[in-house]
């Protein structure tokens, strides 16, 4: 080997930054669907592409997706929420075209939406309904700024259809979540000049027979409160994180039936949030009878479990330091990172 020679500063690595990345595979975006696991692989050497992949319970992995499709949004820029899973079939935005797709596993992708200037993320499924309902950005007026609403998308319509409008009238929405029993519609919205994490507004209005939105609601937040990861429970009862005390803590709506109050669950100088910068964030998630969550104190983070009865939390001792993002299955009695 020959020695080089170069002013300070100036001498070229042959520890390049493609040299690091190129065998680099992202993962994210954990879905489950029965007994079988779902997750997005973002592959450096398919040009970024990312792939959604199952693994069944036999330990074997596939390759949900096919070649020439690649799974991300647009929406908001940073993207998130790229796909859901249900019944076995994938729903997802793919990045050339930010269409939906449908896409039986075993199938190929079917466009649910038209060819148009129009991204779509976030979705979570109305099955009585036969619908996604889901974040739509609209850019088809080129002139004016983008236009965001909550839609839903037939699952069943003859050709691709743009969606029906369910909630509009501000910049921003994110994170709708239909509660179990489809009567009720929960979601986020926001307002120029804010970021979520600096104020956000939760609403809930009743779901109508015919799919529109009844009596609407604002729950929590406001332009000085942030509220996170609204997530209904199996038994119907709204959860979310707010910042309202200055940190981010876990709250609960039982509905009007309970007068409508928010009740704290575990007031902590922690932080059970985090700044949303994509969509499908989340911080907890349910188990069979309780709420796991993580939530970061003293700049350590934990992973705990909450009894929603007592409003007791345990921390659940890990070998390694407890992560941000992951998706409990009902009947499943551990959690899936």
């Amino acid at each position: 080997m020959t020695d080089s020679l170069a002013p300070y500063g100036s001498w070229k690595s042959p520890i390049t930054s493609d040299l690091i990345v190129q065998g680099t595979i992202r993962l994210g975006e954990i879905r489950l669907d029965g007994d079988d696991i779902y997750w997005s692989e973002g592959r450096p050497l398919e040009g970024g592409r990312s792939v959604v992949v199952r693994r069944t319970p036999d330990g074997s992995t596939t390759d949900i997706i096919p070649a020439g499709f690649n799974v991300r949004t647009r929406v908001h820029e940073y993207g998130g929420g790229s796909y859901i899973v249900a019944d076995k079939t994938v729903y997802f935005s793919n990045f050339a075209d930010q269409r939906l797709y449908r896409q039986p596993v075993g199938g190929e992708p079917q466009p649910l939406t038209p060819e148009a200037n129009l991204r779509y993320a976030d979705a979570v499924i109305d099955r009585q309904r036969n619908r996604l309902i889901c974040i739509r950005e609209d850019h088809t007026a080129s002139e004016r700024e983008a236009v965001n609403t909550v839609v839903a998308v037939s699952l069943s319509a003859d050709s691709p259809t743009p969606g029906d409008v369910l909630v509009s009238g501000n910049d921003f929405y994110s994170s709708p979540r239909l509660s179990p029993d489809g009567s009720q519609l929960a979601w986020l919205t926001w307002n120029h000049p804010n970021m979520p994490w600096d104020g956000t507004e939760l609403w809930v209005a009743e779901v109508k027979e015919n799919g529109e939105l009844g009596d609407r609601h604002l729950i929590a937040g406001g332009l000085t409160e942030s509220v996170f990861q609204p997530e209904w429970s199996p038994d119907g009862v709204l959860y979310f994180v707010s910042d309202r005390t200055n940190w981010w803590n876990l709250y609960r709506w039982q509905g009007r039936w309970q007068n409508g109050q928010v009740e704290p669950l575990c007031k902590k100088a922690a932080e059970f949030g985090l700044p949303q910068w994509v969509f499908g964030m989340f911080t907890y998630g349910f188990d069979r009878d309780s709420l796991i969550c993580t939530y970061t104190e003293d700049g350590i983070q934990h992973l705990a479990r909450l009894n929603p009865q007592s409003l007791e939390l345990s921390e659940i001792e890990t070998p390694m330091p407890a992560s941000a993002a992951f998706e409990l299955r009902l009947d499943m009695p551990s959690l899936v990172q």
